[in-house]
């Protein structure tokens, strides 16, 4: 039991990355500069974890049946979602009022903030250690998350009142998601987990290329910014091999 909630509480940091992430858009807004900085340093941390804690696990398990399903079925469903929610927020396109949610956003942050969540479960069945670096390093992507959603909301005049359920929401389906995940998959089989390993170890990739550093390029780039990338990866590289 005591195992459990020290899993919960590690699932509750992301929960609070995203909530502070907002509340700071909230008082000040940030320059892209700083955003893209923010990516950058995310998206190095999130690879880190791949390419350090969950690569090496798939590899040593020497199953690759289950590892081809998993990383298709991973890559086949964010591409569907990525898919419909382009769609969605197409249709929304002109119809800005004052005071509208951009739902086709905030569906798009509400599934990928439930397969995080997913996926810290993931990373907790593969053992403690990657269950906590996972954690720290989806606290850092969702912080930029909350920056995202506060900037967009306020471009519709939402209050901030409403504002801050809305990140209270996101953060609560992050935890949803985790719970799940880690009950769910405490007890998988050797061949299950793989599979799920390889489906968790697709989606982070993909939200590497296609969400963290899309976004992050859409500023003008410095070297600095790049940096940010492999100061994340470096820092948690030397983090996995210390612990």
């Amino acid at each position: 039991m005591t195992a459990l909630l020290n899993i919960m509480i590690y699932a509750l940091l992301p929960v609070v990355s995203i909530i502070i992430g907002g509340l700071t858009g909230l008082v000040r807004k940030p320059s892209g500069a700083f955003i893209s900085g923010v990516l950058h340093f995310a998206a190095g941390v999130v690879f880190s974890v791949v390419a350090v804690e969950l690569l090496p696990d798939i590899i040593k398990q020497h199953k690759p049946l289950e590892v081809g399903i998993g990383f298709g079925l991973g890559i086949a469903t964010m591409l569907l979602i990525k898919h419909y929610v382009e769609k969605l927020e197409a249709k929304e396109e002109g119809k800005e009022k004052k005071g509208a949610l951009p739902m086709g956003l905030l569906i798009a942050m509400g599934i990928d903030l439930l397969i995080d969540g997913l996926l810290l479960g993931v990373g907790f069945a593969a053992g403690n250690k990657e269950g906590i670096l996972l954690s720290v390093a989806l606290a850092l992507e969702v912080f930029s998350l909350g920056l995202a959603v506060t900037l967009a909301c306020s471009k519709s005049a939402v209050s901030n009142r409403k504002m801050v359920m809305i990140l209270v929401g996101l953060g609560l389906t992050f935890f949803v998601g985790a719970i799940i995940g880690i009950t769910l998959l405490a007890g998988l089989s050797q061949e299950m987990l793989e599979l799920v390993l390889s489906f968790g170890l697709a989606a982070l990739l993909f939200l590497v290329t296609e969400e963290l550093l899309t976004e992050a390029h859409e500023e003008k780039e410095s070297p600095w910014q790049t940096a940010c990338f492999f100061s994340g990866f470096l820092i948690f590289l030397l983090i996995g091999m210390s612990i």
